[in-house]
């Protein structure tokens, strides 16, 4: 889950095939891995520990999160559980089995907030270490993020056709982006205008991604006393990954005919989008920048202006982000 996620923002409840924006982590669970398989039938002797619509605890490598229990059923002979992360994408909804979940106790919620203060004061250790890397530093942090690693595998007991991808995540990127908790909500009200309700951002946008990228540049400009190149080569990237990755990651089903009718030819839809669009990028970035080889202290200042740019849409919350959306007919503007 990376920096204490369950999601990167990052969400809904049921329709599968609209979260192309995310891993698809969910919907393999439903379609492949999901207990609906003849593997085995409930016993109605033994009823299950947690029932359906219960809320829980559930852990998630060494944290623990609220969670609610969607289904309940028996995979290879034992029961396991589709449950939903309270306030996180859907796209960490998985299958769990009995020893990562806990019942939603005072002793319990007790023991989630110590675990939550022990990673925070851990994190704070981190970053104090990670100002001044040195070689004999690297090590240690790289062996601390192993045994991290193995310790949320032992709580992991999930169908074998989810558990390798879930593995592999935490290790795909070094860069952890952690959301401002009103971002979190604002990921969490856009996948469900769009997936539960039917409703789209209505395009154009103003202000566009274009707009936010200048507007940050030109606080960070302002801030800084000077214009700052390193700003303005990460605000470029964004833009070209923005536009590249829309179309094919950040769209849901649902929003892709529009996307047909309003980008055309020599037109970038970094000039037709918004805040909107421009979060859900954010919570691709670590899997994009998986794939690129970048030295430790460059990721950190990469990391570190991603952050100060996701802090800049929370202050500027109500000015970037629509507070409602249209219907599919009214999402797009006559001219």
């Amino acid at each position: 889950m990376g920096s204490s996620n369950p999601s990167d923002g990052a969400v809904p409840k049921e329709e599968e095939e609209d979260e192309e924006m995310a891993n698809g982590d969910a919907a393999e669970a439903e379609a492949d891995g999901g207990p609906s398989d003849g593997s085995g039938s409930p016993d109605s002797s033994t009823p299950p520990p947690f029932s359906e619509g219960e809320k829980v605890l559930a852990f998630h490598g060494p944290l623990i999160y609220e969670a609610k229990i969607q289904k309940a059923e028996v995979l290879e002979g034992k029961w396991k559980f589709f449950v939903h992360y309270l306030g996180w994408n859907k796209n960490w909804d998985e299958w769990v089995a009995v020893d990562r979940l806990l019942k939603h106790t005072k002793e319990n919620v007790a023991k989630q907030e110590e675990l939550a203060k022990e990673s925070q004061l851990q994190e704070k250790s981190k970053s104090r270490s990670s100002q001044k890397p040195s070689k004999t530093d690297v090590k240690p942090e790289k062996e601390d993020a192993k045994n991290q690693g193995s310790k949320g595998k032992k709580r992991k007991s999930v169908p074998p056709s989810e558990e390798k991808e879930k593995e592999k995540k935490p290790q795909e990127s070094p860069l952890m982006l952690q959301f401002p908790l009103t971002l979190k909500k604002q990921l969490v009200d856009d996948a469900e205008f769009v997936t539960q309700l039917g409703k789209l951002v209505k395009l154009p946008r103003s202000p566009n991604v274009d707009d936010i990228l200048k507007k940050y540049l030109e606080h960070r400009t302002k801030k800084d006393g000077m214009i700052n190149e390193s700003v303005s080569e990460i605000l470029k990237g964004l833009r070209c990954y923005f536009d590249k990755a829309l179309p094919v990651l950040l769209l849901y089903n649902k929003e892709k005919a529009q996307y047909n009718d309003m980008v055309k030819e020599d037109v970038s839809p970094s000039t037709i989008y918004g805040a909107e669009h421009l979060l859900r990028l954010f919570v691709k970035l670590p899997e994009l920048l998986s794939h690129v080889s970048m030295e430790e202290e460059a990721l950190t200042k990469l990391q570190q202006r991603l952050l100060d740019f996701l802090k800049f849409m929370q202050k500027n919350q109500s000015l970037f982000f629509l507070s409602s959306y249209d219907t599919l007919k009214g999402a797009v503007k006559s001219e």
